[in-house]
């Protein structure tokens, strides 16, 4: 009986096993070098990781942001409970894909991490392209 309705269902992958599968690909990520966003439209990242430029890496709840700031002249400001973060940088509000730009994606939820840009990086970055130039995180 190849191919019967049986066969689908018993065959089948179960719904949690599958959500948990895309989660664990290494692909469901795109990196775009100043940050990294999910792929899928309704995927969500449950901790914002903030990789520092000396190799540091300190990982903050999106359960605990509760206010998201963006000012062209200052950066990025998040607040999480009682730490609040701030991202400077050049070029921030750029759209790198359509419809993807840092502030966005970080409100949605779809950044897993934000990565300093060491000097070397700065240098060889492109006019256009997003650079991260410091993350300060603010008890």
């Amino acid at each position: 009986m190849s191919g019967s309705v049986i066969e689908r269902y018993v065959n089948r992958v179960p719904e949690p096993a599958r959500k948990q599968a895309a989660v664990e690909d290494p692909d469901a990520l795109d990196d775009l070098g100043a940050f990294s966003i999910l792929r899928g439209v309704r995927e969500r990242a449950l901790m914002l990781e903030l990789r520092m430029k000396d190799g540091s890496v300190t990982a903050l709840s999106y359960a605990y942001l509760s206010k998201a700031v963006f000012n062209p002249s200052e950066g990025i400001t998040l607040q999480f409970g009682g730490s609040t973060v701030r991202i400077a940088g050049t070029n921030l509000a750029t759209e790198v894909r359509p419809n993807v730009q840092l502030f966005q994606s970080l409100l949605r939820h779809r950044v897993p991490w934000v990565r300093e840009a060491d000097r070397a990086s700065s240098l060889r970055a492109s006019a256009g392209a997003i650079v991260i130039d410091e993350i300060r995180i603010e008890p």
